[in-house]
């Protein structure tokens, strides 16, 4: 009865008093406690979590509840701001700060009554689609290859955050993502992984990667807990210049699976034969299945898609070296000693960053240079607004776009690729809806041959997110994925 449970079974059991927050709050400290294998949680808030509980168990008992789902515990990615509470990217630059202030998402949480488990591990700045480049160490993915027990990578960078719910280490979480890394991961671990519109869930607070591309969002079990996470961390906020002005939805009471008279966009850049085969039958299924449901589907071109990787791969690193430039040992955060003022920012910088980190920053110093800023940065500016161009012809035509997630599925830790740029590849279906701003959403599909888990990706126009979530519903419901990992870590 309360295994794997989602935010609307575990409200509905609080509400029938089936449950106390507390009791709920322990089921899954004992989860955690038991999943430490898995490495998803940087630090686990044991005190402070029973504590909030016990005081919304007293809300219940007065009528005084600040929403329906006051009470139910969820993990948080450790790059949201959390006041009093360490916030580390996972970078040991940041393994000692202390924020002195909440970010917008987490106070929207805590405003609902929703109760922090801990800070969930992730890739250093959000740089990485494996969670292998973390100072804590690697995630574990929670699902196994079949017939072997090595490791996989549960994605990134909010691989702690899909783990997580995965691994029932949590209800839902809260992840970041800059070129995929909800999608990537949620995945790799067959969640329910949702990318707002850029501007429709508040910066504010987060820590910053590549401003013009970071978006907060949800890792669920399922579509409509989506929808009600979207609910909680949406809406404008006057602390965050890129914050959208458009008035929020009720995205959880408005959902309508019915996808009879759509258009679904198959895009050809997409199709490749070096997709495994298992990927390109789901693919096909999922087509057929939304026809089957009423829906047409329409083949596109998406001509710049193509080029959006190396795109992103200097525009991310560009905004990356200019927002990591306040890392210096002066103001907070790792400092090391130095003869002068700039031997300590260099042994600090050395000291701090992982090796992905000062990666991306030398590329994007190199990118914003004096002689390269032309031939680079703006050239990559100008192929943006084309790949941005290309999805509004779309949307002319269709109502949403269907893409697998990923390239692959999970691959083992060990046999992670030497070269970063063949890892900056598990990317490449999600970056472009990053470059234009708009909404996407990984649901699990089906399992392959391996017995892992194939997402697949919907997306929708900038802003329509309620239509985004409703065609993922219209495939959830239709082909009712209930596959979750063994619980090999429990011995």
């Amino acid at each position: 009865m309360t295994e794997n449970l989602t935010i609307k079974q575990a409200s509905d059991l609080l509400k029938n008093k089936e449950l106390s927050s507390k009791e709920l709050t322990e089921l899954y400290l004992k989860n955690i406690t038991e999943g430490k294998e898995l490495n998803c949680y940087n630090y686990v808030l044991e005190e402070s979590s029973l504590s909030e509980a016990v005081k919304s168990d007293e809300r219940r008992a007065s009528n005084s509840l600040k929403s329906d789902f006051d009470g139910v515990p969820i993990g948080i990615k450790d790059l949201f701001c959390t006041k009093g509470t360490l916030t580390t990217a996972s970078s040991k630059i940041l393994s000692d700060f202390i924020p002195t202030y909440e970010s917008t998402v987490t106070q929207k949480c805590k405003d609902s009554g929703l109760i922090s488990l801990g800070k969930l591990n992730c890739d250093e700045f959000a740089m990485g689609s494996t969670n292998k480049t973390s100072y804590f160490g690697p995630v574990k993915n929670p699902w196994k290859l079949k017939d072997s027990k090595a490791d996989l990578v549960p994605g990134g960078s909010s691989g702690g955050s899909a783990a997580a719910v995965a691994g029932d280490l949590c209800i839902a979480s809260l992840g970041t993502d800059t070129g995929g890394s909800i999608r990537q991961p949620a995945s790799f671990t067959g969640t329910v992984g949702l990318k707002p519109s850029y501007g429709r869930v508040s910066r504010w607070g987060i820590v910053a990667f590549a401003s013009s591309l970071d978006q907060a969002g949800p890792i669920t079990k399922t579509v409509d807990d989506a929808a009600i996470l979207l609910d909680i961390i949406s809406g404008h906020d006057n602390k965050d210049s890129t914050s959208s002005i458009k008035e929020k939805e009720n995205y959880s009471q408005n959902m309508n699976s019915n996808v009879k008279g759509m258009k679904v966009g198959v895009p050809k850049e997409f199709m490749s034969d070096d997709l495994p085969k298992s990927t390109l039958k789901a693919w096909d299924a999922c087509k057929d299945l939304l026809k089957s449901n009423g829906a047409e589907i329409i083949n596109i071109s998406l001509p710049h898609t193509m080029s959006a990787l190396p795109t992103y791969y200097i525009i991310a690193p560009a905004e990356a070296s200019s927002n990591l430039a306040r890392y210096d040992g002066v103001r907070y955060g790792l400092r090391e000693q130095g003869e002068n003022l700039i031997d300590m920012y260099e042994k600090t910088r050395s000291e701090g960053f992982g090796d992905e980190v000062k990666r991306r920053i030398l590329i994007g110093t190199y990118v914003l240079s004096s002689g390269y800023y032309d031939a680079y940065y703006l050239k990559a500016q100008k192929v943006r607004s084309l790949i941005k161009d290309d999805f509004n012809k779309a949307f002319n035509d269709v109502d949403a776009i269907l893409t697998p997630s990923t390239p692959s599925t999970a691959f083992e830790i060990a046999n992670e690729p030497n070269d970063p740029v063949q890892n900056y590849f598990n990317d490449i279906f999600t970056v472009p809806v990053n470059l234009a701003g708009i909404p996407g959403i990984s649901i699990p599909f089906s399992n392959d041959e391996k017995n892992l888990p194939i997402g697949l990706q919907l997306i929708t126009n900038s802003f329509e997110e309620q239509k985004l979530l409703n065609i993922a519903k219209n495939i959830e419901e239709t082909v009712q994925y209930k596959a979750t990992p063994e619980k090999w870590w429990i011995t």
